[in-house]
């Protein structure tokens, strides 16, 4: 599978956490929040956090992964999945995928704020949580990411598994105003999403996405 012209990228949280995100005006890296006395609802591993504080990001030297923003380049990701079933036992949260919403960005646009900006960035090439991750720093190295694997809906193969979790990395904070839009799998949380934006300057849509979820 080729390079898609305009990749989007995509970042899970609880919908609960969208009003510090937007009176904040950025989505934090987890070693940022922690400084600050961490996120209002968490989601992911503990382990795996803590696991990401130690590991390079090769490409960007003296930085770690954990200091780092994540996003998906895949809809209806591994962790979105543990999410859904809830039966992971080092997974802490139990609320299921419905308070969960999708935020898209714009992976062109985000990369040139980040150039402007003097932001350091970096891709993974499978999980970045992951002792052998590798990772990359230049869009011309895109087609080294596994899009099949990406755009796959079936991860059980232990390859496509790994390829479906590559990450889009951006060095401690990612603006809000570069989300183009808000994805929820109920009515409900679209509407509770959609309050919480108009707090904001930036009110990129939200809209329920059946699609995107389990």
């Amino acid at each position: 599978m080729s390079v898609p012209a305009n990749p989007p990228i995509y970042h899970i949280t609880h919908v609960d956490n969208l009003a510090s995100i937007i009176a904040g005006g950025f989505l934090l890296s987890d070693a940022v929040m922690i400084a600050r006395g961490g996120p209002q609802a968490a989601i992911g591993m503990s382990s795996i956090k803590q696991r990401r504080f130690k590991l390079p990001v090769h490409t960007q030297p003296g930085t770690f992964v954990g200091e780092y923003v994540p996003f998906y380049f895949c809809l209806r990701s591994v962790m979105l999945y543990l999410i859904f079933r809830g039966d992971h036992p080092e997974l802490g949260y139990k609320g299921g995928q419905g308070p969960v919403v999708t935020l898209e960005a714009d992976l062109q646009a985000t990369v040139a704020w980040a150039t402007h900006s003097g932001a350091k960035w970096a891709f993974s090439l499978s999980n970045a949580g992951a002792n052998y991750a590798e990772f990359r720093s230049s869009l011309a190295q895109l087609g080294e990411v596994k899009w099949d694997a990406v755009a796959a809906r079936d991860f059980r193969p232990e390859t496509v598994k790994e390829g479906k979790q590559a990450e889009f990395l951006l060095h401690e904070r990612f603006p809000w105003s570069l989300i183009t839009g808000v994805g929820a799998a109920s009515l409900a949380t679209r509407d509770r999403a959609g309050a919480i934006i108009t707090s904001g300057s930036h009110r990129p849509p939200a809209n329920v996405r059946p699609d995107w979820y389990y």
